[in-house]
């Protein structure tokens, strides 16, 4: 750990590191998600700056054991330059030799490599893949390995608990992360508090976690050679109340902040789906915000509750991933068709079919662009950070309602289990909202009538008196909204459709991109990837680089100026997970311009040593 490049000193005798990657690895019952996650509020609630990736396995019962069934939470803090989940851990809990296994390639010089010698027997050893200890090979030479009994002296430290085996075995992720809280000399009141109030009816589980917790701190206090210390300073911020998110969170809370600006109840109607799932569940729990949530049976009853919620009056919302998108594609039409609000939230994963079910990618954009039958045009917003998805839910239920069109919105695997300090924001805070609801019979008013700013049609609910009108999937007359098969008066509907979704351009911010003075490579990036482009192209522009970084929210329409802004520059190159979706998109939409591509299809966001390798060798040429 004394060579990574953070270093900056000593403080009170400890070593000073400007940012550090933790990695939490073990078996999917070791408790890793949960340890990663006590770890991150620790140092989120001490004003670090945090980016988390929990790294889940995709089969729900890999044998035990084995590096099919390893699950990992990395957590990146520091004083600043956090930008992503880091590309490799300072320091890594590995819980058994399948965890090891799976990482080692991924480690850093001289890593600091935390195990639990109880599980390095033969068997796990066999299971893992190993021919040999790797504690003992030579395999682990150049790192700093601290191998503790965690197992037996865990059991050792909780034994007159009162709790059964299995249970006292659950315990070691806590004296696993005791002895990181030590080494980065991090206060345990936040974990105490937590156990403390999650298990105030079990009393002695909670006693059990809090004793195991400290029984870790003391060990490396009380080791023969005892092992540097470390500290972090906390980030400057803005003044304010924070507090850590998931990007799920942030969604949901934004769909919420967003109904409530534009006067209406919430509606989810969704069918549970990795890794979308945990929105709804969070939902459920504000039905004293005037949240309505049905878990339908499918995902298509789930969109269709949704679209007769929305023509009721509501702000109506469905969640999903790739697979369940593919099956709501014919009621999505449905929406664009009656011309009502729907905002569909697509959480990305690994595809194709059930494909990588708690991977990371950005496959999905071209299906949430183009993928309907007939001209069936949508809004398109993209959430680039989990913070930044609250911004981007009450952005789309603001063009929803607003603009009276379905919009999709992509959020990422990664952004939505990954977590990061957000500050709170209050109702008085974000933009209002005004819905074109019509209450009152108008002389004036026809089914299709327009606005001509937005092209939107007005929202009436049914059963409003004088203001009977007919909806459905069959073509509309331009007027009076009834049943039409006249070729005219369909393509002229087209185009209307086709036309209000391009207005919305003259609603959405500029396009902005970051590195004045640039003019020999421009970064293009969109969705979640944000964080790693973001934290290349600063790295490279403090080297002294001709380059810049541009990354999109806004996916269809783009923003006006973006031709404007890829003009000012000799090269474009477009960075995503996937083979080159938004580039092809550009093509089609920017034909003028050139457009190299950079793309990862791994389930695992970018790295910034790849993209600065990359970013390099073409300024170069």
């Amino acid at each position: 750990m004394k060579s990574r490049e953070e270093m900056s000193g000593t403080m009170n005798g400890k070593e000073a590191m400007e940012s550090v990657v933790i990695k939490f690895a073990g078996d999917s019952g070791d408790g890793m998600q949960l340890a990663g996650t006590l770890f991150t509020d620790t140092v989120a609630v001490h004003g670090k700056e945090i980016a988390t990736f929990p790294d889940f396995p995709s089969e729900i019962r890999a044998p035990q054991g084995t590096v099919a069934g390893v699950s990992g939470f990395q957590v990146h803090f520091g004083s600043s330059g956090v930008h992503g989940p880091g590309d490799a851990p300072d320091v890594l809990v590995a819980m058994n030799p399948a965890a090891l296994k799976s990482n080692l390639k991924d480690l850093r010089p001289a890593c600091t490599i935390v195990v639990d010698r109880d599980s390095f027997g033969k068997r796990d050893l066999d299971k893992a893949g190993f021919a040999t200890d790797p504690l003992e090979d030579g395999t682990l030479d150049g790192h700093q390995v601290l191998a503790a009994p965690i197992t037996s002296m865990t059991k050792a430290a909780i034994a007159d608990a009162g709790l059964d085996n299995k249970s006292a075995d659950r315990c070691k992720n806590m004296f696993a992360l005791g002895m990181v809280y030590r080494l980065f000399d991090q206060p345990m009141d936040q974990t105490i508090g937590f156990f403390q109030h999650k298990f105030k009816k079990s009393p002695a589980i909670a006693e059990a976690n809090i004793r195991a917790l400290k029984a870790g701190h003391n060990y490396v206090l009380t080791m023969e050679a005892v092992p540097a210390t470390y500290t972090v300073q906390p980030a400057a911020r803005t003044p304010g109340t924070y507090r850590n998110i998931t990007g799920n969170q942030a969604l949901a809370w934004g769909l919420m902040a967003g109904a409530k600006k534009a006067g209406k109840d919430l509606f989810l109607g969704s069918y549970p789906i990795t890794p979308a799932t945990d929105i709804m569940q969070e939902l459920a729990k504000h039905k004293w915000a005037g949240v309505k949530v049905l878990q339908a049976e499918d995902e298509i009853a789930g969109i269709c509750s949704a679209i007769g919620a929305s023509f009721a009056g509501d702000v109506a919302v469905t969640t999903t991933s790739g697979p369940g998108m593919a099956l709501k594609t014919e009621a999505i039409g449905l929406a664009v068709m009656t011309e009502l609000p729907l905002v569909i939230v697509n959480v990305q994963r690994g595809g194709p079919s059930t494909g990588l079910p708690t991977k990371t990618e950005q496959s999905d954009l071209l299906q949430a662009v183009w993928g309907r039958n007939g001209e069936s045009p949508v809004v398109v917003l993209a959430a680039s950070t989990p913070a930044a998805c609250f911004d981007r839910a009450v952005e789309a239920i603001k063009i929803a309602t607003e603009h009276m069109t379905p919009v999709i919105l992509l959020s990422e695997s990664y952004v939505a289990n990954g977590a990061e300090p957000w500050k709170v924001k209050t109702l008085d805070e974000l933009p209002a909202i005004h819905p074109p609801v019509l209450t009152q019979p108008d002389p004036a008013w026809t089914p299709y009538g327009r606005d001509p700013a937005t092209l939107a049609r007005k929202w009436v609910v049914p059963g409003t008196p004088a203001l009977q009108h007919r909806i459905g999937g069959l073509e509309k007359d331009e007027c009076t909204g009834c049943v039409s098969h006249d070729p005219q008066n369909h393509e002229a509907m087209v185009a209307l459709r086709r036309q209000k979704v391009e207005r919305v351009a003259d609603f959405i911010p500029e396009q902005k991109f970051r590195g004045k003075g640039a003019k020999k490579l421009l970064v293009v990036g969109w969705g979640g990837q944000f964080g790693t482009l973001f934290g290349a192209v600063t790295e490279l522009r403090s080297e002294g680089k001709d380059i810049a970084v541009t990354h999109f929210n806004h996916i269809h329409p783009l923003p006006r100026n973006t031709a404007s802004i890829f003009a000012q520059f000799e090269r474009i190159v477009v960075c995503e997970l996937n083979s080159g979706q938004f580039a092809n998109y550009l093509r089609a939409m920017l034909p003028q311009f050139t457009y190299l591509q950079y793309n990862k299809v791994k389930g695992r966001p970018f790295k910034v040593s790849e993209l600065k390798e990359k970013f390099n060798e073409l300024l170069a040429q």
